[in-house]
């Protein structure tokens, strides 16, 4: 489901229309363009919500702020992947994954 600007800035409380359109400005979020504006998914809330607790709670300066933006993003990508090369090892037959698990401790170990 897309959400308006309108209705981001209803579901999180400590965003402002304006607030949501600087971080839109600056590349923080990214929304689709629709034909009535932007347009966000649940995924750009849960961003909107971040950028709140960043700014207003951890008190995370403004030039800070891309910095940690994109670290997050490396380590959201690389969950991902984990999480699919999990998979791929879960289809795996069992000799295989005893193999893989066997690999692996010996490489943590050391």
């Amino acid at each position: 489901m897309k959400l308006s600007e309108k209705d981001v800035v209803l579901q999180v409380d400590a965003v402002t229309l304006r607030r949501l359109r600087l971080w839109v400005g600056k590349g923080w979020i990214a929304p689709v363009t629709g034909e009535g504006g932007p347009l966000f998914d649940a995924a750009d809330v849960a961003r909107v919500r971040l950028l709140c607790e960043l700014r207003d709670e951890l008190k995370i300066a403004e030039d800070a702020v891309p910095v940690v933006l994109s670290l997050m993003d490396q380590v959201f990508s690389l969950r991902r992947e984990m999480k699919a090369l999990a998979r791929a090892v879960d289809e795996q037959p069992h000799e295989v994954r005893i193999r893989i698990r066997e690999a692996h401790l010996s490489l943590t170990k050391g």
